[in-house]
């Protein structure tokens, strides 16, 4: 779930002034700034699993992999996000002036949530799809073992894939890597994943 901070709009210095002091993430939308809430067990267990097989298996590699608390610019947006998961190659390319928003991810991984859903899946691929480095998108369920997976192809075209049911495997195309889903959903509990949907879909 996200909340916007307040009417006003802010600016980019007045954004990073905040978010420095917070304690908390916020992201940057043209202005507006957006308190990220926490993920439940099951999102931070499939992000984890992620990281930590891609930063396993991509060891030695020109290639650095974050989670969650890295900052991302996207300059053509004015977005400031925190994906789940993402891979950048080096060397890093860092937002002019600043030492910790990077700027040139490959690939990004969202763990999805009820809250979120949507916007993961329209105007966050959107901006994503802006960024010149950027070559694959994972949108990964958390209620189901399911992953939507976009890969940019010619000149501005995406091709898409679904993969379901624990037995697929995923396969990587900026690197050489693949991942089953029974390992990117070890410890996912989804019938606590089913309650959580029901209490979503609960009115308030």
């Amino acid at each position: 779930m996200t909340s916007t901070l307040s009417q006003r709009t802010y600016t980019v210095d007045e954004y990073l002034a905040q978010e420095i002091a917070s304690q908390d993430r916020h992201e940057y939308r043209q202005g507006e700034i957006v308190l990220m809430a926490g993920g439940t067990p099951n999102h931070n267990r499939i992000a984890g699993n992620l990281f930590a097989f891609l930063n396993f298996g991509l060891k030695r590699q020109p290639l650095d992999v974050f989670i969650a608390d890295q900052r991302l610019w996207i300059p053509e947006r004015r977005i400031y996000t925190y994906p789940d998961v993402m891979v950048v190659g080096q060397p890093i390319e860092l937002q002019e002036g600043r030492k910790d928003t990077v700027t040139n991810p490959i690939v990004i991984a969202e763990v999805l949530s009820q809250s979120t859903r949507s916007y993961d899946k329209d105007e966050k691929f959107a901006a994503y799809r802006s960024i010149p480095n950027f070559r694959e998108y994972l949108l990964i369920d958390q209620y189901n073992a399911h992953i939507e997976h976009y890969t940019k192809t010619e000149g501005q075209a995406w091709l898409f894939r679904e993969y379901d049911g624990l037995e697929a495997t995923v396969s990587f195309h900026s690197f050489e890597f693949s991942l089953s889903l029974a390992d990117l959903y070890d410890k996912v509990d989804f019938a606590q994943a089913e309650v959580q949907v029901e209490s979503d879909l609960e009115p308030s």
